[in-house]
């Protein structure tokens, strides 16, 4: 393989070049972990939030990135997993469950995703995420899940296709629970 290049580096993203091939690479934390957490009355957390590379809002898993907090790079995945959960959705897992991991986009950015089912939540707060985020928390119940995103995709706002990675576990191994 080629020797690596960077062609600019900013506050938390590397473009490089190896070779002809160009990609992304964080350069403040260790990847991210993705949460899929079902209320007790059976509904699944979703957040919506602006991203500004689509020009608009998405619905998305609660996600956070891993090790970007000064002092906490080492931070545990299930630790930040639960964190980024509690920060977002205003649910506290009692427990989380690894259930996946792998790259996004392989072609695009070296990033990897880890995949945790959040257990025992008890509602602390609003959620909403923090001061940076403009985070709105949906509490879909499982059985109108499929019908809200199709509405949702209907009225133009993308779901993140790790939505439906998520509903495959909720629905495919009952058994993590």
């Amino acid at each position: 393989m080629s020797e690596q290049h960077t062609l600019y580096e900013g506050d938390y993203l590397r473009l490089c070049r190896t070779g002809t091939w160009e990609y992304v690479q964080r350069v403040n934390a260790r990847g991210a972990a993705v949460i899929v957490a079902v209320t007790p009355d059976d509904a699944l957390l979703l957040v919506e939030q602006p991203r500004p590379a689509l020009g608009g809002p998405v619905i998305e898993l609660p996600a956070g990135l891993v090790g970007d907090i000064v002092g906490a790079e080492d931070e545990d995945r299930a630790t930040a997993a639960a964190r980024e959960l509690e920060e977002e959705t205003g649910w506290r897992p009692g427990r989380m469950v690894y259930l996946t991991g792998g790259p996004p986009s392989a072609g695009l950015s070296g990033e990897t995703l880890w995949f945790y089912r959040a257990l025992a939540l008890t509602r602390i707060d609003a959620g909403g995420g923090d001061d940076s985020e403009d985070i709105t928390v949906h509490t879909v119940a499982l059985s109108d899940v499929d019908a809200w995103l199709a509405e949702r995709e209907a009225a133009g706002v993308p779901v993140d296709p790790k939505v439906y990675t998520g509903l495959y576990f909720i629905r495919c191994r009952p058994d993590l629970v």
